[in-house]
């Protein structure tokens, strides 16, 4: 039987509060099991979790260091009653990862990085990425990917840029982490498809820009970042370079 540190399916329902956890030793992607389970019908809630991927993925087609026993590799699946606007889910996304990370994680002082990284000291921690499943001009579900570095070891190529959880505090666990994700983000596919005031200035006050971006203004309501331009003008961008 398939364990995640110690914990069986059954558990990590229990766990988690999700309808269904679908555990797997390795998988090639999360987010390809989650699309697969929705598409077999699994409600709203639904946890793809795995140990290991194999082939991983970000934002942009990169790939995804996702080794054994080191981080927290999970996609949920999704079903809005409404199409969130632009990028609306992944901001609420970092807003959640962000969330859970606070208590899991008291040691680490997270920020986000526009539009889907989670990062600490200038370092990305973990990604987010979110793929839409359409029936027409309806949503039929979105497959929620996040991709935490809990532990060690990190890929080689980007350890310089990258860290772990673990090293800002040492007493995090991946259960901790799942305890407290996993319900945050069940809860999303019930808000409205658009930010409001709340969320737009709680991540504007976690926001983290690399040095030299242009000033940020503000945040819209579909996520898009609003940027002050050497001109005096404002820059709507909705997406990272």
């Amino acid at each position: 039987m398939t364990t995640f540190d110690g914990l069986d399916e059954a558990a990590l329902c229990r766990l988690t509060g999700a309808p269904r956890v679908a555990l797997h030793a390795t998988v090639g992607s999360t987010l390809d099991v989650a699309h697969a389970l929705a598409a077999q019908g699994a409600p709203t809630g639904t946890v793809a979790l795995a140990d290991e991927q194999t082939a991983g993925r970000g934002r942009a087609g990169r790939a995804w260091h996702s080794p054994a026993g080191a981080g927290l590799w999970l996609s949920i699946v999704l079903r809005p009653a409404a199409p969130p606007a632009g990028g609306t889910l992944a901001i609420r996304t970092g807003l959640a990862a962000h969330a859970a990370l606070r208590v899991a994680a008291p040691g680490l002082e997270a920020r986000l990085k526009w539009p889907n990284d989670i990062v600490a000291a200038g370092r990305k921690l973990g990604g987010i990425l979110c793929e839409a499943h359409w029936s027409g001009e309806q949503v039929g579900w979105v497959a929620v990917g996040v991709g935490l570095n809990v532990h060690g070891p990190l890929d080689p190529a980007v350890a310089a840029l990258a860290g772990t959880i673990a090293e800002f505090d040492a007493d995090v666990t991946r259960l901790g982490v799942l305890a407290e994700l996993a319900p945050r983000l069940g809860v999303l596919a019930a808000l409205a498809p658009r930010l409001d005031a709340r969320e737009q200035a709680d991540y504007l006050d976690r926001l983290w820009m690399p040095e030299g971006t242009a000033p940020v203004v503000g945040i819209e309501p579909d996520g898009a970042l609003l940027l002050r331009r050497p001109d005096g003008g404002v820059e709507r961008r909705v997406d990272a370079d």
